[in-house]
């Protein structure tokens, strides 16, 4: 595969990951305006709430990804500027660090 043709995959790749990325905000932003609608329960208000915190949660690394696709760092370790596995992003396309990286942030 040539240089050319290498990059246009890997841009067809980041595009595509972005549509998705965009539509599973679009998804869990909606998800976030139902739960915040006041439902009168109060027993499940706790489930709610934790409900309302996985999904700002979702929306705030699903934005991150985005932001990090928009300014070219996407796939590129925050913490050692390594390359982030494409197995790793493939099964969280949000991943901010490597493994290594993510076990020391972790603790």
């Amino acid at each position: 595969m040539s240089t050319g043709t290498h990059r246009r995959a890997d841009q067809d790749r980041l595009d595509n990951l972005h549509a998705t990325l965009s539509k599973e905000f679009e998804v869990q932003s909606a998800r976030l305006t139902e739960l915040t609608a006041d439902t009168g329960d109060p027993g499940q208000a706790h489930t709610q709430s934790a409900l309302i915190a996985a999904a700002r949660q979702s929306i705030e690394q699903i934005a991150g990804a985005l932001r990090r696709i928009a300014e070219g760092s996407y796939g590129a370790c925050e913490r050692c500027q390594g390359d982030i596995p494409a197995e790793r992003l493939e099964i969280l396309p949000h991943a901010r660090f490597c493994v290594p990286c993510q076990q020391k942030q972790n603790g």
